[in-house]
């Protein structure tokens, strides 16, 4: 079967590159569609995958700008070429899944989220947008929302990675979902040979806006607490000028996965700020054997037990969370954090439930195309 998947861009890595690289795993011989791909920044993966990028990938800076070429992104999405193969999967957090796709070749697409910046946190991008980037979302946006939604009509199967998702999915594309959790990777996140924990909090993620890492920064600075901030993006400076004054703030920027997995394993708990999607970093931090302390909206209630391998906050203020880390602290020193169930919750989201689900979901699709053919 000739397989084809197409994914947004490959420019970094992380956690949707390492859902690719799952399918890849279970379809070993498919070709890659993407927008533009960064070769120096994902060496040791994707080796010796046939990848295919679009026209935008010839501009100057294609791989450092690509995020202001929305624009452009449903052409070049629509541009590709996938009447040979047998099975088109697309993985999609922003146009991926508008591919065109011929009526007798199934498409599933596995959703991350639609895209943010178009619908629910369009006015939270507006907000923190220059002058020049809030003309043209004004400007182009309304024509971004239109295509977003015809382009998601003509998919076969639509599977969403949370419950989170699929509501989002029905509001904004009027479409039904099936869910199938991301599955974690559990050679790269384990609990310590000798569990153990130290006095510092972790907070692990890229450092964008939406990540919120800003509240986690404030929330500890002055407390006499420890934070150790994981991650490198845009927000990184802004940041550390934010943590100035308070020497138990400190900044490791993207770290190797022993480093990251030797941080969540003998972390007191990580703090997870955002309104994330799925949120694998709880689940890996979970599954190293550590508490969450996690806002208590979007796809981290599905993966965190309130009391038992963490606990929410709900609202995402300073003072929120301040109280959940008062109330966490409490919860911890009567021992209610157990290493080994916390990292048996992790271990429920494996590889095998995700590809006996995922595959029966492909299945099913083929065979409804082929009835009708």
């Amino acid at each position: 079967m000739k397989v084809a998947i197409v994914h947004d861009w490959l420019t970094n890595y992380g956690g949707a590159e390492t859902f690719v690289e799952l399918w890849l795993r279970m379809y070993p011989q498919a070709d890659i569609y993407t927008l533009v791909y960064d070769r120096n920044k994902l060496k040791g993966h994707f080796e010796g995958v046939k990848i295919y990028t679009s026209s935008l990938q010839k501009l100057p800076f294609a791989t450092k700008i690509y995020t202001k070429l929305l624009k452009f992104m449903p052409k070049a999405f629509e541009s590709f070429d996938l009447s040979s193969y047998d099975l088109v999967l697309c993985s999609s957090s922003s146009c991926a899944k508008g591919v065109i796709v011929p009526p007798h070749i199934p498409q599933v697409a596995y959703i991350h989220t639609p895209m943010r910046y178009a619908w629910d946190l369009y006015f939270d991008y507006k907000k923190r947008s220059g002058r020049l980037t809030r003309f043209f979302m004004d400007r182009w946006m309304p024509q971004i929302r239109l295509w977003d939604y015809v382009s998601a009509q003509r998919i076969d199967t639509i599977v969403a990675n949370s419950y989170y998702i699929a509501r989002r999915i029905k509001k904004f594309w009027n479409r039904d979902a099936s869910v199938i959790y991301s599955p974690l990777n559990h050679r790269r996140f384990f609990p310590a040979e000798n569990p153990h924990h130290e006095d510092f909090y972790v907070a692990f993620s890229r450092l964008v806006p939406y990540k919120r890492v800003d509240l986690a920064i404030s929330a500890i600075k002055g407390s006499g607490r420890k934070l150790v901030v994981i991650g490198g993006g845009s927000e990184a400076d802004s940041l550390k000028e934010l943590a100035k004054g308070d020497d138990k703030i400190t900044f490791t920027g993207r770290v190797s996965d022993e480093v990251l997995r030797g941080y969540l394993q003998t972390c007191r708990a990580l703090i997870f700020c955002a309104e994330e999607d799925f949120g694998l970093t709880p689940l890996e931090t979970q599954a190293c054997g550590r508490p969450v302390i996690a806002f208590g909206r979007g796809g981290a209630t599905e993966t965190v037990i309130d009391g038992k391998t963490g606990i929410f906050f709900a609202e995402q203020t300073v003072e929120s969370l301040k109280e959940a880390i008062e109330r966490f602290e409490n919860m911890d020193s009567q021992n209610a954090f157990d290493t080994d169930e916390i990292a048996r919750h992790a271990a429920t989201f494996t590889e095998d439930r995700f590809r006996a689900e995922f595959s029966a979901i492909v299945e099913k699709t083929r065979k409804e195309i082929a009835a009708r053919k």
